[in-house]
């Protein structure tokens, strides 16, 4: 009874056998000591960094021992434990921390920071926020595909002021996702306390907005969390919903070590130590006669000889050496397009018709492919290009979603990583700043950072000339070619629409599709009728030449054929990049050479345009070869203005006269 009465938390062990209560004492004991070696380590100056989950391990061993197996769960800094109760081996997850080959990034990134499908962990990234998007695209893809799955994806109480909290939230409810929101509320946000970062009581009075099913469980309680979520994931594997859990419980130590807890009030970390997990357990399992002194001595020495045995072989690994062409190759998930011609029967579409033309066809040859965007399902989107996809293919593949650029991205990122394709559609591309992080830090770095591919495609409709203002207007492709990571295309015409298209869907790479707005019914051509792709990363000559070379794409190609076309005392070379991620670099240096004077054109502001790059690259391997400096032609420098003369004034067409004849007297 004395030990009985030194336990602040009430343990209820129905269900449970002593044999699987010594399991789970097993497995929370483990990242404990992990811990304590750790911290040892880190004053030996041995290790860089550490996020400690000490005190809060019965959240993070708790939950990943009531999931299944083959559920995804998305953990954060704190849960050691949810490795650790996936059986990372121990050597793997130190070289991880030690910046190891044999670690799960390759030594490119730290800590936490990775996935794995191996044990069906989905890594975070250090914006905090952007993984419950990814966790709601892997619980659509279980309700697609009716495997009847749940997903477990963890923020804190800090992470939750983030505006993915909301739109992640929001999408799941709207959806029926099986996800369960675990929210670690362990009061401070690093330093700032609670009521600095929310006002609502607790987090559970968050359900009702959203909702969805709101539950609050005693975070330190190992057994409450197994129960807990091991109830909420069997209801919600036969009737998909989600569910916001939230875990009471509270820091130790500093949101990391270098950080330090001076901020804490005095006491406070007293007063919760008597609560610790570990200790509160372990005394229970004793008054209960399951745990001896045997056991647990036991235990502690075959893990602690674990971790010595793991530390030693990532110890022992030798240091990474660096290879230019590895780290270039790792950008993207190996895949060699082999291009589909159509030969037969041929149709005039419009540059718009030719895009739905591609996107029904891929989701025909593609089953697992998910449309999602604003007013897409039965509106058809503003640019009508999925008018009737719903009736084809079912609101289960064509999705409208709510206004949250960011979640659904996200939701492509976690679709691709539960094994599908996704197209994401912003309705302007303007709108893309609001899915900005996700395309930049998690579509672009994920398979560099830990293999994982993006089979995401993201159309942008894009460009001005329609006096649609400052917010629908902009060319911000120049904003992705700065990403490592990205494929970027951007068709002139239908029959490069719909075959780029087609070859952005079938690549598994994270595809960035631009589509200029005054094309979409302003041009028309023939082109097949049947699937077809063309080349990305392969420029176009559409207009030979000897006198000039004009390199551009987009509406840049019609308005240097106007030229050409009026000015047919010039011969102008026009080279049509299609693709801006790859460059076809051999194509745009072959174009410079064979005339001697280039001129770049593009409809992007002129400083850090696209522009900037190709007179750099020229310059630098095509010097022998000019006549005169390489010229740029861009638009202003202002933002998109909506009246039409200012529109007119910001675009290049009325300077490109003027350049090209400074050119050619040069």
């Amino acid at each position: 009874m004395e030990v009985q009465d030194k336990r602040m938390i009430t343990f209820d062990r129905t269900g449970f056998g002593d044999t699987e209560l010594l399991d789970i004492y097993r497995r929370i004991l483990k990242p404990r000591l992990i811990e304590e070696k750790m911290l040892i380590l880190l004053r030996q100056g041995k290790i860089s960094k550490w996020f400690s989950g000490w005190g809060q391990e019965a959240v993070s061993v708790g939950s990943a021992y009531a999931m299944d197996r083959e559920e995804y769960i998305l953990p954060m800094h704190r849960n050691l434990g949810v490795f650790t109760t996936r059986d990372i081996p121990l050597n793997r997850l130190f070289s991880q921390f030690q910046g190891k080959a044999s670690g799960f990034t390759k030594g490119r990134d730290r800590s936490f920071h990775f996935g794995t499908q191996d044990y069906k962990i989905v890594g975070m990234i250090s914006h905090l926020g952007p993984q419950m998007g990814l966790a709601d695209g892997i619980a659509l893809a279980s309700n697609v595909r009716n495997e009847k799955k749940a997903t477990l994806v963890f923020t804190g109480d800090g992470g939750a002021s983030e505006g993915d909290f909301h739109e992640s939230l929001n999408v799941a409810s709207v959806w029926d996702l099986p996800v369960i929101f675990g929210i670690e509320n362990n009061c401070w946000g690093l330093s700032t306390p609670s009521n600095e970062q929310f006002r609502c009581k607790q987090f559970i009075d968050k359900g009702i907005g959203y909702g969805m099913e709101a539950v609050q469980v005693n975070g330190n309680n190992i057994l409450e969390v197994i129960t807990t979520v091991r109830r909420i994931a069997k209801d919600m594997r036969e009737n998909p919903k989600p569910v916001l859990l939230e875990f009471m419980t509270f820091r130790m130590r500093g949101h990391e070590e270098a950080s330090g807890t001076k901020y804490y009030p005095e006491g406070l970390q007293d007063d919760w130590e008597k609560y610790d997990p570990l200790t509160n357990f372990s005394e229970f399992l004793y008054a209960q006669g399951v745990l001896t002194e045997e056991i647990e001595t036991q235990y502690r020495i075959e893990i602690k000889k674990e971790i010595q045995d793991g530390l030693e072989m990532a110890y022992a690994e030798p240091d990474i050496i660096p290879n230019m062409e590895t780290e270039i190759k790792d950008l993207f998930t190996d895949f060699k397009q082999v291009v589909q011609s159509a030969n037969g029967n041929k149709t005039e579409k419009r540059y718009v018709d030719a895009i739905q033309d591609g996107l029904r066809q891929s989701m025909e040859k593609y089953p697992e492919l998910v449309i999602m965007g604003q007013d897409v399902a039965e509106y058809g989107g503003v640019f009508k290009i999925t008018e009737g996809f719903v009736e084809q293919f079912g609101k289960a593949r064509v999705r409208n979603t709510p206004i949250c650029e960011s979640a659904i991205v996200g939701a492509g990122l976690g679709l691709s990583i539960a094994g599908m394709k996704a197209m994401v559609e912003m309705q302007f591309a303007d709108f893309a700043t609001c899915g900005f992080n996700q395309i930049v830090n998690n579509l672009a770095k994920t398979h560099w950072r830990w293999g994982q591919n993006a089979d995401v495609v993201v159309r942008m409709p894009t460009g001005a000339g329609s006096a649609a203002g400052p917010f629908h207007s902009q060319s911000n492709e120049a904003w992705f070619f700065h990403t490592p990571g990205l494929k970027i295309i951007y068709p002139s015409t239908p029959y490069e629409a719909k075959g780029l298209l087609n070859a952005a869907i079938e690549d598994p790479n994270p595809v960035m599709m631009f589509e200029h707005k005054f094309l979409y019914r302003s041009i028309r051509e023939e082109i097949p009728d049947d699937y077809y792709t063309v080349e990305i990363g392969k420029a176009r000559t559409v207009n030979e030449g000897s006198d000039l070379t004009i390199i551009t794409y987009g509406l840049g190609v019609h308005w240097a054929k106007e030229y050409a076309k009026n000015h047919t005392d010039l011969s102008i070379e026009i080279l049509d990049l299609r693709t801006l991620l790859p460059l076809d670099n051999e194509a745009i240096y072959a174009a410079a050479r064979k005339t001697g004077r280039v001129i770049v054109l593009h409809e992007d502001c002129m400083t850090g345009g696209i522009g900037g790059e190709l007179v750099a690259l020229i310059s630098e391997n095509c010097f022998d070869a000019l006549d005169a400096p390489v010229k740029r032609v861009a638009s202003m420098d202002t933002p998109v203005p909506f009246a039409a003369q200012l529109e007119n004034q910001f675009l290049p067409k009325e300077r490109l006269n003027e350049a090209i004849e400074s050119l050619m007297d040069y």
